[in-house]
């Protein structure tokens, strides 16, 4: 029996951000992790999957140095070297995982390798281990969904995890990506933008992020991925996938009817779920939603069990790594006998690395409009602006929803950097700036974020490029 402040189970980014932010207010923490600290973010999901995207940014780049001014000998092109590129994003995480560790020794933390489960006494059974802390924080991620009929063999048939992980000597010459959301859409990016044929499905009626940003941001990336040779296909239900010789038959029926097509492998990216089973969550008195999400007050994180809190994608709240963070400074306060202050679901920033990248806070148009607002909408595109003119990359705009004679309702981008440049219009949203607040600020020349001071001028009335 082991004897901590707080035992945290689960070493992804709320897991060891719970951690390190108790540690650091002086608790004694213990940290439960059955495979590698950082979890499926940095192993699986966020800094593998953008260090491919990055990856394609720089052979699209090279294809495309002679707008430039650069040439290649004649009859040399650009391949890709895929083992190279693995072995460059493995390095990366690498990196970051040895100072993830060392991190978290020079805490204090101390790391358990197993998997955590808790028993009746509100404790937490790791192997022949007990560790017992005044308070628990359960951090169990999520997994990959699937459905029947995409059975994933890790091979021909396979989800993200498998993608950012691959052994493969090539890439595959045609893929097909179930799923346009958030993964599906980066991945379709990916794999166009590195040659292979690349098909994208969605169920929903709109083929690209279906649920998430303004409408009009995620069809700019729609027609930009269109144009570099993806074949999307909205409302497109897809039926049992069938294995043959040459790869796999994806058939799928849509509004022009039904289809069957060929492909070397299928990405299955329909979504992730909640990964809490056999954690003895029941039988510890933790209640748990029918789709197996630990239900929380989120002001505190506390679950229905006392002195039990419950954080990241194992919770139904956004499914991102900088959300986990947040509830894990939140539930770290809460274990403190401090106030916390409780995330804001509605702001949080979301940010999709495609090219062109999308990233948004707040309220789209539409959903501003059905809250019962009176909205002034003003867009600007990055087409005039210099600086995107300068790195060629001149595909998308800005748009901001403004309450009429109120605040910033939500911002939006697609083009260049967006995740970057989030930055300015998150805060804004969240400190219910005015239009007219933001307009006043000075943005540098030549720069992309000039195109935001743009389009709160606009607000006034006047303009100066528009």
């Amino acid at each position: 029996m082991s004897d901590y402040d707080v035992v945290v189970v689960g070493g992804g980014p709320g897991g060891y951000a719970s951690a390190l932010y108790g540690a650091s207010a002086g608790l004694n923490v213990a940290l439960v992790e059955e495979n590698k600290v950082g979890g499926c973010c940095l192993h699986r999901g966020c800094i593998p999957a953008k260090a491919l995207l990055q990856a394609a940014e720089v052979f699209r780049a090279v294809k495309h140095s002679g707008d430039f001014g650069f040439r290649l000998p004649d009859g040399v092109q650009a391949t890709t070297d895929w083992p190279a590129v693995n072995a460059r994003k493995a390095g990366i995480v690498g990196q970051l995982h040895k100072g993830l560790s060392g991190l978290l020794r020079r805490r204090k933390v101390t790391v358990v390798e197993g998997r955590g489960r808790l028993t009746g006494d509100g404790a937490v059974a790791v192997g022949d281990q007990t560790l017992r802390g005044r308070a628990v924080i359960i951090c169990a991620g999520s997994v990959p969904r699937s459905l029947p009929g995409m059975e994933i063999d890790g091979d021909r048939i396979i989800t993200s995890d498998h993608a950012t992980n691959s052994d493969r000597d090539a890439l595959p010459d045609r893929v097909a990506v179930i799923g346009g959301g958030v993964i599906g859409a980066e991945f379709a990016s990916v794999f166009t933008d590195l040659g292979v044929h690349t098909t994208l499905l969605e169920a929903l009626p709109h083929g690209v992020l279906p649920i998430g940003p303004d409408r009009q941001v995620a069809d700019i990336l729609g027609l930009a991925l269109a144009r570099r040779g993806t074949d999307i296909h909205p409302a497109a239900r897809v039926g049992t996938l069938e294995h043959n010789r040459n790869g796999i038959v994806v058939p799928f029926e849509h509004a022009g009817g039904a289809e069957k097509i060929e492909v070397d492998q299928v990405l299955v990216a329909i979504g992730r779920r909640p990964f809490t089973e056999d954690m003895g969550l029941e039988e510890a008195g933790v209640r748990v939603s029918e789709r197996r999400f630990i239900e929380v007050d989120t002001t505190t994180m506390a679950t229905s069990r006392p002195n039990v809190y419950a954080i990241g994608d194992c919770v139904d709240t956004p499914g991102l790594a900088h959300v986990a963070y947040a509830e894990a400074i939140v539930a770290v306060h809460a274990i403190l006998g401090e106030t916390p202050v409780p995330v804001d679901y509605a702001r949080v920033p979301w940010v999709v690395y495609t090219h062109p990248e999308v990233a948004w806070a707040g309220l789209t148009e539409a959903e501003a409009r059905e809250a019962g607002h009176t909205v002034e909408v003003h867009k600007h595109s990055f087409a005039g602006n210099g600086r995107a003119m300068i790195i060629g990359d001149t595909d998308g705009m800005v748009k901001v929803v403004a309450a009429t004679d109120g605040p910033i309702l939500g911002f939006h981008l697609v083009g260049p950097w967006a995740s970057e440049l989030l930055a300015e219009g998150y805060l804004a949203v969240n400190w219910e700036a005015l239009p007219s607040e933001v307009a006043a600020f000075i943005h540098p020349h030549p720069s992309l974020s000039e195109a935001i001071g743009e389009t709160m001028i606009t607000f006034s009335g006047r303009s100066l490029h528009g």
